[in-house]
């Protein structure tokens, strides 16, 4: 019984504990057996918080024991991003120049969390210092695809979407700055929320591009993904009772389709199929605004990058895996000027591209263009890195240009996930959405 709590949502798990069918203790020291058994643990956590995490759980037991319980999400086990300070634990974003960094206070997302009961099991590995849609980290430990161990699982938040994928955590929370939470989510067939910028506070999160960086849940359903929005902002979670598509009007944005390989559109076609026989209503249009948008990444998300690493990172490059130094040094190129203007441009794009699309309930396209690439050949061929992390990167960098929300689902084909895009700030409509998507792709 208890190894079918590791592949339970939160949601369900929530409902156990609150009818005593699961102890909040059992629970966790399950979950800590599973990670400590596992032959890619090591590939997965960075750390492990288990003093932490028992404390806890006992708590929690003990709450549901006496029926108070914090909320449904009480006692619930989860990973975090190793960017989301920790106090008195180490916080290295999976970097060696932050090695032996030791936060003295949580991120406020976490102690938000912690405040509703949640479980913090430990750190997970990740991309170094979050710059790269792969996954790939030489410097630390690469995690493996769900469905392909030798390939990578997508980034940045790698060990966050496998410490759900291989039952190590019900729920992984990670980063989104250009795709970072919805690729890997993709890429191991789990939901994966992009948040709005400024929706969950940053702070006590060691940042890449303050402007794009957002926090996210990576989970298994979307009803999870609500919970958790909640839990990490202290609010309610959205209310998914009675979700349909019917009527729903989604607009596939042909511009992420170009270029994509053929497994991916093969899972995009087959969901958008399954969404017409749910009800939805589906039209079709390219946008050159988002090209335009995206000619625009180099400028608006190296610049920024690299600004703010430039001293850490020119005091110590040798401690840097070459590919993500490379990637940072090309924010050198362009100017303040440059940075400046290209913002202004995307100011004026963004309201284009919402006028655009305001009579639709979502943008779809698939969330990523590629499948997970092989980590081997990553790390031999310069060349295929830079492509690969290109394509990797380029739909979901479409919401962070465009300031959207945004949520992955799978679509029932291995790896391969469909997009939603919605409004600034409209998650819970967002969610309602995806909890009728869910319906019908599963």
């Amino acid at each position: 019984m208890r190894n079918q709590w590791l592949t339970m949502s939160m949601g369900d798990l929530g409902r156990g504990i609150g009818t005593g069918e699961i102890d909040p203790l059992d629970l966790t020291e399950t979950y800590l057996a599973a990670i400590k058994a596992h032959e890619f643990a090591g590939r997965i956590y960075a750390r492990l918080t288990e003093t932490r995490a028992l404390s806890e759980a006992a708590a929690a037991s003990k709450r549901a024991a006496a029926g108070h319980r914090l909320g449904l999400l009480d006692g619930v086990p989860i990973s975090w991003k190793d960017l989301f300070d920790t106090a008195d634990i180490a916080t290295e974003a999976g970097s060696a120049l932050l090695k032996g960094r030791v936060p003295t206070r949580d991120a406020a997302v976490l102690r938000n969390a912690t405040a509703q009961g949640l479980v913090c099991l430990g750190k997970t590995h990740m991309s170094e210092l979050a710059f790269s849609g792969l996954g790939l980290n030489p410097v630390t430990a690469t995690s493996p695809c769900v469905n392909d161990h030798d390939a990578v699982s997508g980034g940045s938040s790698s060990g966050a979407a496998t410490s759900v994928a291989f039952g190590l955590a019900a729920c992984g929370i990670g980063s989104d700055t250009g795709g970072s939470v919805r690729i890997p989510s993709a890429w191991n067939d789990l939901v994966g929320l992009k948040t709005t910028s400024k929706r969950l506070s940053l702070k006590g999160v060691v940042p890449l591009a303050a402007r794009f960086d957002t926090v996210g849940p990576l989970c298994r359903t979307v009803e999870d993904a609500a919970l958790m929005l909640a839990a990490l902002e202290g609010g309610t979670a959205a209310d998914l009772r009675g979700a349909s598509l019917k009527g729903a009007r989604l607009l596939v944005l042909e511009n992420g389709l170009e270029g994509a390989r053929d497994a991916p559109i093969s899972g995009f076609d087959s969901a958008i199929g399954r969404l017409m026989d749910g009800g939805a209503v589906i039209q079709r249009a390219h946008l050159p605004i988002v090209d335009e948008a995206l000619a625009m990444s180099g400028v608006l998300f190296t610049t920024e990058a690299y600004a703010t690493w430039q001293d850490e990172i020119e005091a110590q490059p040798d401690l840097m895996f070459a590919e993500v130094l490379e990637r940072f040094r090309a924010g050198s190129q362009f100017s303040g000027v440059d940075f400046v203007r290209a913002w202004q441009r995307l100011d004026g794009i963004r309201k284009e591209y919402h006028a655009a699309v305001a009579g639709y309930d979502a943008v779809v396209l698939p969330t990523s263009p590629i499948m997970p690439p092989n980590a081997a050949r990553l790390l031999a061929d310069h060349d295929y890195y830079v492509e690969e992390n290109l394509w990797a990167l380029r739909n979901t960098r479409i919401g962070n240009l465009m300031g959207s929300c945004g949520l992955s689902l799978p679509t029932g084909l291995p790896s391969t996930g469909i997009m939603l895009l919605g409004a600034p700030m409209a998650e819970e409509r967002l969610l309602r959405l995806g909890a009728a998507a869910e319906a019908v792709l599963a």
